[in-house]
Parts: C-alpha cells; structure tokens; sequence
C-alpha cells in the first residue's frame, strides 16, 4: 500500500510538470513561425516569459499538491490544462498562418480566399472558433463573410458555424465546466450560487443573446452552467443566432452610415434596443412566467 501511495504522489507531480512542459513546448514553437511583426520583434522576450511563467505555475502546482494545499492544487491543474489547450491553439493558428490574420479583414479575407473551393468550410471554422476559442469581434468575421460571399451565403455560414460552436460551448458549460467549477469550490458552493440564479436566467439570458450589447459567446458556457434546459436552449439560440447573423449580414448594405435617413434608422433602432431592455427589466416576472409555462420548463436536477 506504501509503494501505491508514493507512485500516486509521483504521478499527481508528475502530471503538474508535464503539463506545463506541454504548454511550452507549444507556444515556443508556435513563437518559431513569428507570424506577425510583434512576434518577430520581441521573440526573445515572448519566449522566456513564457517559460518563467510556466516554471513558476508548474512549481507552484507541485508545492501546492505537497503541502496539501487542495483548492489552490485544483486550481492550479485546470490552469495548466486550460493554458495547454491555448497553446496548442495559438501553435494552429501560427503554422497555419491565420494569426496574422485575426484583427484585419483585409489579410483574413485574402486568406480565406487562397483556399478555393473549401474556402466556405474554412469561414464556417472560423466562426465556430470565434465562439469556443478565439478573441475575434464579430463583427469582423461577418465583415469578411459579407466581402467574400455576399450578404445572403455570410449569413448562412455564419450561422451554421455560429450555431454549433454556442452548442459545444453550451454543453462544455453543463458537462465540463461545471465539474471543474464544483472540482476547485465545491459542489455545494457554487450549487448554492446558481440557485440565486434561478427564477429569471431564462429570461435573462434569451435577452443577452438577442440584444447586441453583451457577450453572447461568453453567455453560451454561462447557460450551460444555469438552470436552463438543453431543449430550451437550442431553440433560443437558433432563434436569436439567426436574427442577429441575418440583421448583422444586411444591415451596413441595407441602412448606410453615409446618408441621414441611415444615420436616423440607427439611432432609431439603438433607442428600441435600450428600450426592449428596460421593459424586460421591469416586467421581467410576468415575462418569465410566460416563457416557462409556453416551454413547459421544470427545474434541471
């Protein structure tokens, strides 16, 4: 029973050191390929932070487990899983060269472009990972769709690539982000913190995710981790997902910034927006009664 022990001890370190060692080898080849001009100009600098930063998570990973220390040990582990998954992304996005990319419409269009007849499968990935993974603003994955295949094919997609990346994030929300979440807390602390969310997450969630003011990619891991059932959830969100990438495709070409009547229609529809809100605040009960008893919804056990 000693020897097990100790090799279980040996394996908890050794998974620690792995970890971070996976991390770094990674990023310091995804740093190899200097995508962009940053990249190339501060390699030096990029490199060993990332390895100080690693060692020094790595370590504390391993004193942390050695002196007992369980919460911040758990913490520690999701951390470096977590970093391992962002460095083998940035290592994709770098040997591919979509890195360079990401933050112009201009590069990433052409890239897109260069793929040919799988150029549409390459901009519904695009889009799938803008949810589940990458920091690209919308607005400019809709922008290079609309200028590489027209208002109507961008919002198809979009969609498409949209919609099954909020479900992947959904479901890492109701299946692993909640184990991990209740793994480092506790099941009965964070149990306690989403029951103050019930009552209203339905409603309150469907608004966010048909207004354009929050972070609907981020709400996707957030429902999973709510009350809201699968069923409710992909019928929402095909609906919202669908009105925002349909308006977002049509809406610079149909209401232009350039004339007055567009500039008014804008101003127009932000004034309906911001009012939408504050009606769904208000009556927020009645609305949320409303929807549970159309869906039939019961509390998720």
């Amino acid at each position: 029973m000693k020897h097990i022990s100790v090799l279980k001890h040996l394996i908890n370190i050794l998974a620690v050191v792995l970890s971070g060692a996976v991390a770094f080898i990674f990023i310091a080849y995804g740093l190899l390929y200097k995508s962009v001009d940053f990249i190339e100009e501060y390699f030096n600098v990029l490199f060993w932070v990332s390895f100080s930063l690693l060692a020094a998570l790595s370590l504390a990973g391993v004193l942390f487990y050695i002196f007992k220390k369980k919460s911040l040990y758990r913490f520690t582990v999701c951390a470096l899983i977590f970093t391992d998954i962002c460095a083998i992304v940035f290592y994709t996005l770098c040997a591919t060269g979509m890195l360079g990319t990401v933050n112009s419409v201009d590069a990433l269009r052409e890239y897109i472009s260069r793929s040919g007849s799988i150029a549409p499968l390459i901009y519904i990935a695009f889009c799938f990972l803008q949810v589940v993974l990458l920091p690209v603003p919308g607005s400019v994955a809709v922008a290079v769709g609309v200028a590489m295949f027209g208002p109507l094919k961008c919002a198809v997609y979009s969609f498409i690539g949209i919609f099954t990346g909020s479900l992947i994030a959904f479901l890492i929300g109701r299946w692993i982000g909640y184990k991990a979440v209740c793994w480092i807390v506790g099941k009965d602390s964070i149990d306690k913190w989403l029951k103050k969310l019930k009552g209203k997450d339905y409603l309150i969630l469907s608004v966010m995710f048909l207004l354009p003011m929050f972070p609907d990619d981020v709400l996707c891991f957030v429902a999973g981790l709510s009350s809201m059932t699968a069923g409710y959830f992909v019928v929402m969100i095909f609906i919202t997902r669908a009105v925002s990438v349909a308006t977002t495709s049509y809406s610079f070409e149909l209401i232009p910034f350039t004339t007055w009547w567009g500039i008014m229609i804008w101003i127009i529809i932000a004034a309906l927006i911001v009012l939408a809100f504050w009606l769904v605040i208000k009556y927020s009960d009645n609305i949320d009664k409303f929807i549970k008893s159309k869906f039939k919804i019961t509390k998720r056990r």
